[in-house]
């Protein structure tokens, strides 16, 4: 019986889904440390909002079909493309 192997995938959730799903102890000879950055941080700016202000974006990120921060982050393209 051959032994299981860790996937190999770019896929964050399937490796996500094969951790939940076992115990990486029994994988030992399969894993390798990494020295060099795997993901790539983003980098973030937290901008103070009132209640009514989150909620507006929130309504029209729904309306749209998508996320609070993808909206922002495209409002926020298009006025540097504009300017």
């Amino acid at each position: 019986m051959s032994k299981k192997k860790i996937p190999q995938t770019d896929s964050i959730q399937e490796l996500a889904d094969f951790c939940d799903t076992h115990d990486l102890t029994d994988f030992d000879d399969q894993l390798e440390e990494v020295k060099e950055q795997v993901f790539e941080r983003k980098n973030s700016v937290n901008v103070p909002l009132e209640s009514k202000e989150v909620e507006a974006v929130k309504k029209i990120a729904k309306s749209k079909g998508v996320e609070s921060a993808d909206l922002i982050r495209e409002w926020i393209q298009e006025k540097i493309s504009t300017s």
